[in-house]
């Protein structure tokens, strides 16, 4: 029987991909912890893999000699070795654009939380407090958002923005620009002159460490940093120390390196900074959106049709390719 493993899911159940696959007579097999090990005992008699933040090793693959596709719960494929996966002729999915309209809510959450000191001021109501003489709010309008990287959720996020009176200036490898958005000639100058840098690009080799301490030293000392998009982008220990040192005065975090954060580290407990457990993504909608799409994506590939998003085409005419 045609089976498909699925490494992990952060969501309550997989009746989205039960329902999907089984129409299609595929059995679905759930790992349980996701580890390596696991997944090189379950990998050995399966289809196809779907996996959301488990990592999908050589290991894994190789133990894989069925497999044909491995499908991704989501945009970014940093968890998957791509490369691995070409090599073997394993065509590699994801699902780019499910939950654009979700991350942008959620990167202006963590703006209006930083702004109204939301932290603060629950902590203080929650610890018996009331009157909260020390810091002001800082209003929005007027401001401007840096914005690195303009795609989906970037270019989603650009009327929620403006619609509280922010600028919006972005810094991009696309040439047209949503009206009303001044694009930034270097990621330098953005970051100089941008009072909330949010950031909206894929974590690649080229991304690792974007946000350093060289660049949170060029950020205004009022400035904050937004990161919704992966944890590797920014130096923990950098922003941390900015922080420290007055060089920015917030950072609202949905991802971190590492991810998750020790349980005793400073970001959990500073008031300037908002941080929440990856899960900007993540809605009724989006959940589901995200569960039918992905299982889709695998249902093509083993009916010897073309998913929606390949992530590495050239799969689809190598000699060794495994689906065709």
């Amino acid at each position: 029987m045609t089976r498909v493993l699925v490494t992990d899911y952060a969501w309550p159940s997989l009746d989205v991909e039960r329902e999907v696959l089984g129409a299609a007579g595929v059995e679905l097999v759930a790992a349980r912890t996701g580890d390596t090990d696991e997944l090189v005992a379950l990998a050995s008699d399966v289809d196809a893999i779907m996996t959301c933040f488990a990592k999908v090793s050589a290991q894994v693959l190789d133990a894989a000699p069925r497999c044909r596709t491995v499908a991704r719960y989501g945009v970014g494929v940093d968890n998957i070795d791509v490369a691995h996966a070409t090599s073997l002729g394993m065509l590699v999915s994801n699902v780019p654009e499910y939950c654009s309209e979700d991350v942008a809510d959620h990167s202006l959450l963590l703006m209006l939380a930083l702004s109204r000191r939301l932290k603060f001021l629950t902590s203080l109501v929650a610890g018996g407090g009331w009157d909260a003489t020390e810091g002001t709010a800082v209003r929005l309008s007027g401001r401007v958002l840096g914005l690195v990287g303009l795609g989906a959720i970037g270019r989603a996020l650009v009327p929620r923005a403006q619609a509280l009176g922010l600028k919006v200036t972005a810094f991009r490898r696309s040439a047209s620009l949503p009206p009303g958005v001044r694009a930034a000639a270097s990621l330098d100058e953005l970051l100089s002159t941008a009072d909330i840098v949010s950031l909206h690009v894929p974590s690649t080799p080229e991304t690792a460490g974007l946000i350093g301490a060289r660049e949170l030293a060029l950020m205004k000392p009022t400035a904050w940093l937004i990161n919704t998009a992966r944890g590797t982008l920014v130096d923990t220990d950098a922003l941390l120390s900015a922080l420290q040192n007055g060089q920015i005065a917030g950072a609202g975090l949905d991802v971190t390196d590492p991810e998750p954060l020790p349980p005793d580290h400073p970001f959990r407990t500073r008031d300037d900074v908002v941080l929440t457990p990856h899960v900007a993504f993540a809605s009724d909608l989006s959940l589901a959106e995200l569960a039918r799409k992905a299982a889709i994506n695998v249902i093509d590939v083993l009916a010897g049709r073309v998913p929606a998003d390949v992530v590495n085409p050239e799969v689809l005419t190598m000699p060794r390719s495994r689906v065709r």
